[in-house]
């Protein structure tokens, strides 16, 4: 069982080498390699601050800390467990794989980490009702049912495609008492509802607190949400040990906005023998252009968007470009600054895995360990998976299992049951509908 330090996974402001990341300003690295801050309209300006001076006040109050320690354990039922993918390694051979089970965390994702902690912020400064944007619905289940257990009221903004895709999940945030807000602009996916819900904030912020998804937007939210998620490293760093004597060889991850990985990523950014890899949505090909995937890092530029600079997918005319990617969590034309940084520092190595190489995933983690992913977490697996072959058999790699697959069901058997066995109707052609 995990013992960790109270102030341990909330205050990761020098991580990786000792430097003080992010700045005052919400600035990670500088010059052209600078990433962050917060470009934000004028009346946005102070409540950014306020937010800022809160939260500081909060990572270090043993009263706060106390909290949101037993509501993890208690609520979120952490520590979650490592499991080794046994069967799954052994029919691959070479390296072992490993997985950091957040799917297993209460509503089934990590993102129940930060909505527990933006949660009790809002809480603790007054805000009577949280607002958010969700891709996959997964962050949108998550807040929703924080708020119901701090009986808040809760506004979750969702891509009218997405809604569609993910309709388990709209039915989550509805029977716990949130309002499903279509975003019916543009792409109609998480752009748009990040978007959407950031011009709901701005018309009652005194009451309102937006509780963004992913380690983006403007400063202090990139690192905000990167200090609640770190919880997932620091678990695995002991557990690992616990467990096999020693540290990962590699830590692999998907990154769409990037918190996932980051919660992973932070507890070892300082061991050097443990590489880092963040993998992208290739989509449908990258040499198929703009609207076919999703992979931000590889072939994206710096821009600003939705508050920071960034990695950013632009199109001919310089505008956020659309993207595509079979797990909504991932199709976003940004990504948080801490992992721009990283990626002109090489501290982490970004690639990318196809919707084909996803989906053939989701069934193989399925069929030969009884664990449905996600969608987003089966991008991780996959590279994983296709590397690990050529690794020695000593060598030992580190998935974030970030989320669990329940809400991906519907949509991989409509699209793409056929050729895994699976019919339209279910497990064979013909099955009963309920009238």
């Amino acid at each position: 069982m995990c013992d960790l330090a109270p102030t341990a996974h909330l205050d990761n402001s020098k991580s990786l080498n000792g430097a003080t990341q992010p700045d005052a300003d919400g600035f990670f690295g500088s010059g052209d390699s600078q990433y962050g801050g917060a470009f934000l309209p004028p009346p946005l300006v102070p409540v950014m601050k306020e937010i800022d001076i809160e939260y500081n006040k909060i990572k270090h109050d043993p009263e706060f800390l106390s909290e949101l320690i037993e509501l993890r354990k208690r609520f979120v039922g952490r520590p979650s467990p490592i499991y080794e993918c046994k069967n799954l390694s052994d029919k691959i051979g070479g390296a072992r794989i490993y997985l950091k089970r957040e799917d297993l965390n209460h509503t089934g994702s990590h993102k129940i980490n930060h909505c527990l902690g933006e949660a009790l912020l809002a809480k603790r400064m007054g805000k009577k009702k949280l607002i958010a944007e969700t891709g996959a619905g997964q962050h949108g289940v998550a807040l929703a049912t924080v708020a119901s257990l701090f009986q808040m009221e809760c506004e979750i903004h969702m891509g009218e495609l997405d809604i569609k895709k993910e309709w388990p999940n709209v039915r989550r945030m509805q029977v716990l008492g949130a309002t499903v807000v279509p975003a019916t602009e543009g792409g109609k996916s998480l752009k748009e509802a990040v978007d959407s819900a950031f011009m709901a904030y701005m018309s009652d912020t005194e009451s309102m607190f937006f509780a963004i998804g992913s380690t983006v937007g403007p400063h202090p939210f990139p690192s905000m949400v990167r200090d609640f998620q770190a919880i997932v490293g620091y678990e695995a760093k002991q557990q690992f040990k616990e467990l096999t004597g020693g540290l990962p060889d590699m830590c692999l991850a998907c990154v769409g906005g990037g918190c996932n990985s980051l919660g992973l990523f932070s507890a070892f950014l300082d061991d050097d023998t443990v590489k880092l890899v963040g993998v992208e949505p290739a989509g449908r090909g990258l040499d198929k252009g703009e609207g076919h995937h999703s992979a931000t890092l590889t072939l994206g530029k710096p821009a600003v968007l939705h508050g920071m600079k960034c990695y950013t997918l632009l199109n001919e005319n310089g505008d956020p470009a659309a993207v595509h990617s079979c797990a909504s969590g991932l199709d976003y034309p940004g990504v948080g600054p801490q992992h721009s940084w990283m990626k002109d520092m090489g501290r982490v190595k970004y690639e990318t895995a196809t919707d084909d190489e996803v989906i053939s995933v989701f069934f193989e983690l399925s069929r030969m360990e009884g664990i449905i992913p996600a969608l987003e977490s089966a991008h991780g697996l996959a590279y994983a998976m296709k590397i690990a072959k050529e690794m020695p058999t000593d060598a030992k790699l580190l998935v974030n299992m970030s989320g669990r697959g329940d809400k991906d069901l519907d949509y991989v058997c409509d699209k793409y049951g056929n050729k895994f066995g699976i019919g339209k109707d279910g497990m064979f052609a013909g099955a009963p509908k309920n009238d």
